[in-house]
């Protein structure tokens, strides 16, 4: 039983490695983001990298918890699918914010990635309640970015 769960463990983590170090990469804390306005409550830089790879790793169990549990491959596959959706729109998210620039873009589209999310807790749900569970901190912490995203395009837009 345990085996089973190994290779899928390992293709899962190594997907959210990548998304995670893709992102990683895109976000740029430089002179740009440390002259923006941010409001008193924005978490301490520190904080970012330990929640996202708690996020990520809690992501990664539940898209295996969810996947294992999936009755055929239709289920299976829209499981992978939901995930790698939410993986592009993740990164995508840094790269208009950091690389473009553009947090006012970036908010709307966090709208989207936040629906992703919501999305597969839903759909998880339906097959591992443990990985709908697990997913609860990523809408939480994209709520908190969505709140500190918006607070800085009004803080300091336009953009």
């Amino acid at each position: 039983m345990a085996r089973s769960w190994l290779l899928p463990m390992i293709v899962a983590g190594i997907a959210a490695l990548c998304v995670a170090m893709l992102g990683g990469t895109i976000t740029d804390l430089g002179p740009w983001y440390q002259s923006l306005a941010k409001p008193d409550w924005t978490p301490p830089n520190f904080l970012y990298p330990v929640a996202w790879t708690a996020i990520f790793a809690l992501a990664a169990v539940a898209a295996v918890a969810t996947w294992r549990a999936a009755p055929n491959s239709r289920v299976a596959d829209a499981v992978i699918g939901l995930f790698a959706l939410n993986g592009f729109l993740n990164i995508l998210w840094s790269l208009i914010f950091f690389r473009m620039q553009r947090p006012d873009w970036a908010f709307a589209e966090l709208l989207l990635l936040w629906l992703s999310v919501g999305a597969l807790i839903l759909f998880c749900a339906r097959y591992s309640r443990f990985a709908a569970i697990a997913l609860v901190p990523y809408i939480v912490w994209v709520s908190i970015a969505g709140a500190l995203n918006w607070s800085i395009v009004e803080l300091n837009g336009p953009f």
